[in-house]
């Protein structure tokens, strides 16, 4: 089996190297081959694994500029072609899902990464937060965290339902 690339999103969130005015990597890619645009991965796997699916999410409703939707699961999904980055949705969300890094307007084109090329991928893990991103053997594994995001790619978050226990 060939590596897989794991993501650790809470070392993403909580590094000590990040500073304010530090643009955190960013990884823009096709959910699906019918997908709406670009998305980014960090932002991709918080909603999955964070987003409540509230039954009338309140931050669609707050979205001047209608760029976000429901998929067929109820998980928020945004069109960052659409997005405005007002940020309603982030103060209105009552979970914390959405948040303040995801809405960059104007994306630096050098701080996207096609992990389908090697040398790509090297950077982009060079350029994370230390230890935010590495390869490894391992597979999904629930009680730590980590969990499948795509064929090659896990990600290591809580859920939003185990959130409180450690």
């Amino acid at each position: 089996m060939a590596k897989q690339i794991l993501i650790d999103l809470e070392k993403f969130r909580s590094t000590d190297k990040r500073r304010s005015d530090e643009v955190l990597p960013e990884l823009m890619f096709r959910r699906d081959e019918g997908g709406k645009g670009l998305i980014s991965i960090r932002e991709w796997a918080s909603f999955q694994y964070s987003c409540r699916r509230c039954t009338a999410a309140p931050c669609i409703d707050a979205c001047p500029a209608e760029a976000l939707e429901k998929d067929e699961d109820g998980m928020i999904v945004r069109a960052p072609n659409l997005c405005i980055s007002c940020k309603s949705c982030v103060v209105i969300c009552p979970f914390g899902t959405l948040m303040n890094d995801f809405f960059s307007y104007h994306r630096n084109r050098e701080q996207e990464y096609d992990l389908r090329d090697e040398k790509e991928l090297e950077l982009f893990i060079k350029s994370a937060p230390e230890g935010a991103v590495t390869l490894t053997d391992g597979n999904e594994d629930p009680e730590k965290h980590i969990y499948r995001l795509t064929a090659n790619i896990l990600v290591r978050e809580r859920t939003w339902d185990n959130l409180n226990h450690q």
